[in-house]
């Protein structure tokens, strides 16, 4: 009597933040996963893998630590291995690779990683990106900027991530108060950064690109603009991305880039999250993540996409050919007209209470999907000045976009009531 097949298994690289999408995904089409951490302890700055969801954990932290997981994860025959988010890419790519698996390979995961070494990469390529300069001290970040002679510039880590620590720099003093707070910061993933990317500022309106591929074929599951707004700073940050109709312009530019920068940096296997500026000369990549949004919700992109990344990744993996079947080389329907809204707030202070009949407001709206309150009791909040310091992440979609903006403007009454403070002593 021959034995059941066993259930497939998928190992997820740090499975922080959106990464916690997958492990529902790869079990709706029945295969289990197992979670890979590439550092000894959990990065305290994203939200932890839900590791109920696995069916086991290995740290390949250390010296001997890659040899060792890669032996006790080949003992699994898994059929896919693939990061969950950022940080997990290099790791992703080398387990993948050394055990056979679908992989986009380790010998661009730098460029695919840092963003420095992925701009030089477009740059050999001979696709539009950004001028730029890596440097190690304000100093320098000075000298580059005030050579070029055009401002303004823009500073930002060597490998961070949800807009932590970029700055646009309009003369030398801010470049260098820019590069010195670069330096003495530690990045969202919790390495000391002792590099500062210095580059041109691309003048123009910013975009989200989102594909997932199976062996260089890839299929464009969204395209959203960014709708910026500027903080009594002056600092301009992100405040809604709208979904936009795939054949509306400049969409079919912007696939047509993403594929050049896709191909430039070897991304054949699986997720891309992308943000790229529309320039006067042309689309200009500002980095891409070979990993799912962080913006990203399953639910709601079936709502308003009729499909979303994460089960896209999963059937990539699990059934490739399906996958090719149904969506290689093309790109997405807009069902419905949406947004993800990005609130701001100038509360600075210890949240002492979130109001729930606030929230329930907000989410009673008629194009409000999902309310997510950011801060529990206890958390610090602090002046919006990027993704990190918005207190709430509000997904809308609406038969209409007048829908839309009328409830945009009623959260905007409602949402500095969400958090009370503790009161200062």
């Amino acid at each position: 009597m021959t034995g059941a097949t066993p259930q497939p298994t998928a190992v997820i690289v740090d499975g922080y933040s959106t990464g916690n999408f997958l492990p529902a995904a790869f079990a709706r089409l029945g295969v289990r996963v197992v979670h890979v951490r590439s550092t000894a302890e959990l990065m305290a700055s994203m939200l932890p893998p839900a590791m109920a969801d696995y069916d086991a954990e290995y740290v390949c932290a250390g010296d001997d630590a890659f040899e060792r997981v890669c032996a006790e994860l080949s003992a699994l025959g898994p059929v896919a291995v693939l990061a969950g988010q950022e940080p997990g890419v290099p790791l992703a790519d080398a387990i993948s690779e050394r055990l056979g698996l679908a992989t986009n390979g380790s010998a661009l995961s730098r460029a695919r990683r840092e963003k420095y070494a992925m701009i030089e990469t477009l740059r050999a390529a001979g696709i539009h990106c950004a001028e730029q300069v890596l440097v190690t001290s304000a100093a320098d970040a000075v000298t580059w900027a005030e050579g070029r002679g055009d401002y303004p510039v823009v500073v930002k880590p060597l490998s961070s991530a949800s807009s932590d620590c970029v700055s646009v720099c309009r003369d030398a003093a801010e470049v260098a108060a820019g590069a010195a707070a670069v330096l003495a910061a530690v990045d969202i993933f919790d390495r000391p950064n002792t590099e500062v990317v210095v580059q041109s500022f691309l003048s123009g309106t910013e975009y989200i690109v989102d594909s997932v591929s199976v062996d260089g074929a890839r299929f464009v599951c969204g395209v959203w603009e960014y709708d910026k707004t500027t903080t009594p700073e002056g600092k301009r940050i992100y405040d809604r991305d709208i979904l936009l109709d795939p054949d509306e312009p400049p969409v079919p530019d912007l696939v047509a880039y993403l594929d050049t920068v896709l191909a430039a940096l070897g991304i054949v296997n699986g997720p891309a999250h992308a943000e790229v500026i529309v320039t006067p000369d042309g689309p200009a990549l500002v980095e891409i993540g070979a990993r799912l949004n962080g913006n990203m919700n399953p639910g709601f992109h079936d709502v308003c996409l009729g499909a979303n990344q994460a089960d896209l990744i999963a059937l990539a993996y699990a059934r490739p050919d399906e996958f090719t079947e149904r969506y290689a080389g093309r790109v997405y329907t807009r069902r419905a007209p949406a947004v993800v809204h990005s609130t701001t707030t100038t509360f600075d202070g210890v949240v002492a209470e979130v109001d729930q009949a606030v929230v329930a407001a907000i989410a009673e709206l008629p194009s409000v999907y999902l309310v997510g309150v950011k801060l529990a009791p206890g958390k610090r909040i602090r002046p919006t000045e990027d993704l990190l310091t918005s207190p709430l992440r509000i997904f809308m979609t609406a038969p209409d976009t007048t829908d839309l903006d009328v409830d945009y403007k009623t959260i905007q009454t409602l949402k500095d009531q969400v958090y009370r403070l503790e009161e200062q002593p």
